[in-house]
């Protein structure tokens, strides 16, 4: 038997391990783990009788906020400002392009991990509104 022969079978095995391990490295990576948050907004407006009805989002924040969880609103054009978190409470300007186009100011308070509560108030050429936000942490998710 020959020195040749007896290798065969080795870098054979070497190679099919090394596609293996190949194969394994180009998995691509988990996705980053977020918080998924139900968020209830409430709007009342100066003038109306009655609040609107609440509307619920589900939405997927970064656990490290860098805005307040749903803050975009891609119907309106909205887009956050100036956000700030210091201890529980979290502040933000907001500006929607509209229709009407729009302007406000953002606070939430965590109480806990799990949930918060807050309000945005609005100001625009046709009127003022309050818009009362309540949010619950429902799990993990996968942030895109």
């Amino acid at each position: 038997m020959t020195h040749t022969t007896t290798c065969r079978p080795l870098v054979a095995g070497l190679l099919i391990l090394g596609g293996t391990l190949v194969a394994i490295a180009a998995d691509p990576p988990a996705a980053p783990k977020g918080d998924q948050w139900e968020v209830v907004s409430q709007m009342g407006m100066d003038g109306l009788p009655m609040p609107m009805p609440p509307q619920k989002v589900v939405v997927c924040a970064p656990k490290e906020w860098k805005e307040p969880p749903g803050g975009a609103d891609e119907r309106r054009k909205c887009k956050v400002s100036d956000f700030k978190l210091a201890g529980p409470k979290a502040t933000w300007k907001v500006h929607c392009d509209g229709p009407p186009a729009m302007d406000g100011d953002g606070e939430i308070t965590r109480s806990g991990p799990d949930a918060f509560t807050g309000a945005i108030k609005f100001t625009s050429t046709e009127a003022a509104m309050t818009v009362k936000l309540t949010g619950k942490r429902l799990g993990d998710c996968d942030l895109k």
